[in-house]
């Protein structure tokens, strides 16, 4: 390893202990009796704006540390840039958590995940554009084949039952346990040493390996290679500044293996549209039934319309943005896959799960993987130790992507 400076290290320490304090989505989740509210005036046909209130707690200190660590790690070497950005990433959570209830939300939100209009990565489009095709081509499909929802038949407790023996093969024994948690405000959650489901949902045969590929060997997997790395332990972390490589990449799983469909990748296209209409002004009401006439249940179309609006204000004008990371997250993660094999560069790939990072981190500190810094990953989802079959895709890829299909007339197959 080059040796670096001890603060650096120092530094990483304080990122970690501050951390611990800022829980951010746990902070912002409405209690299950605001749902219960709604849904039963919502049948009754007098719907009515949620009132939450947000218990923040204060962290001052946590965020006078993380402007600390800021000023006192300098230079450019990609591990103080990664140190610096790391602690900005949580002093803005800390923001906006304080932020919570209020308009202000809303600026930080975007700072930190970015809005429904950003631009992607090699293209002139952005985010909305491709919810916006996404959307049109399930459509599409609906009219042509009958699409519809899978079957939703398997409780949280058969999931548990299914998953656990496939985390213990690929974790250990005991590694990371499947719990179930009545309060999760999305269908499950995933940390480093357990995967969350939520109580009282239904779930599909799809939504298993979508769980497995996104939760387990996805966020569970990147969070506990960064906390074994000896040197840089913030790469445990789940700093928000790496919230859409993650989403991107636990989405991107989900797509090599098949597990993923096009009704997953509509929710995740409708999420992006909601949080635009709120951002133009769509109340929470208007979002719910947004979500409804798109053919989502009552309570999905509440959870959904909660995810838009946790900590902003239900009114309109403002959202919780995270969610648009999610679809802009998997085509820049795709991008990248498809530019590390045109460069003959999938080490650099692998080298994404050594723990929680952007897509620009792990270009930058190539580097510190080479002297040891950054040690590479000790656990591996099983399809990215199939690297022949994932070269196989994304050589396909790469050069499929050269045929532009809007080019062709319709009647082009017929004329031959």
């Amino acid at each position: 390893m080059v040796r670096l400076p001890e603060g650096w290290f120092e530094a990483d320490a304080d990122i970690v202990r501050a951390a611990r304090n800022v829980r951010l989505l746990s902070c912002l989740t409405w209690p299950s009796a605001v749902q219960q509210q709604f849904l039963a005036d919502h049948r009754k046909g007098d719907a009515k704006l949620p009132h939450v209130e947000y218990p923040i707690p204060p962290l001052h200190e946590e965020a006078e540390l993380f402007a600390g660590v800021e000023k006192r790690v300098a230079g450019q070497h990609p591990i103080a840039a990664f140190l610096r950005k790391t602690a900005h990433s949580y002093r803005l959570a800390c923001e906006l958590l304080r932020a919570a209830g209020t308009p202000a939300l809303c600026a930080v939100s975007q700072e930190l995940y970015g809005g429904a209009e950003e631009g992607l990565s090699g293209s002139s489009v952005g985010s909305r554009d491709a919810a916006s095709h996404f959307l049109r081509v399930s459509d599409e499909y609906a009219q042509a084949v009958a699409l519809h929802e899978a079957d939703y038949c398997l409780s949280a407790e058969l999931l548990q039952r299914e998953m656990q023996p496939q985390l213990d093969a690929v974790f250990g024994a005991g590694t990371v346990q499947v719990e179930i948690d009545p309060d999760l405000a999305s269908k499950a959650a995933a940390g480093a040493t357990r995967v969350r489901l939520r109580a009282g949902t239904s779930f599909s045969e799809y939504d298993l390996e979508q769980l497995l590929q996104h939760e387990a060997f996805v966020h569970s997997l990147t969070a506990l290679n960064g906390r074994r790395q000896p040197h840089l332990k913030s790469l445990g972390l789940g700093a928000p500044r790496t919230t859409a490589t993650q989403e991107g990449l636990a989405t991107f799983a989900e797509l090599v293996t098949g597990a993923i469909d096009i009704a997953r990748l509509r929710r995740v296209a409708l999420r992006v549209v909601a949080i635009d209409s709120a951002l133009q002004g769509a109340d929470f009401i208007q979002v719910f039934r947004f979500f409804l006439e798109a053919g989502q249940s009552e309570v999905e179309s509440f959870n959904s319309a909660m995810r838009v609006f946790r900590g902003a204000p239900v009114g309109g004008g403002g959202a919780f943005t995270k969610d648009a990371v999610y679809l802009r997250g998997l085509i820049e993660v795709h991008t990248f896959f498809r530019w590390c094999m045109h460069h003959a560069k999938l080490d650099l790939a692998r080298a994404l799960f050594s723990g929680r990072m952007t897509l620009e981190d792990v270009e930058q500190m190539s580097e510190s993987f080479e002297d040891g810094t950054v040690v590479r990953p000790a656990l591996l989802p099983p399809w990215m130790t199939k690297t022949n079959g994932l070269a196989g895709y994304l050589a396909f890829s790469v050069f499929a992507s050269k045929i532009h299909v809007s080019l062709l007339p319709e009647n082009h197959y017929r004329a031959k």
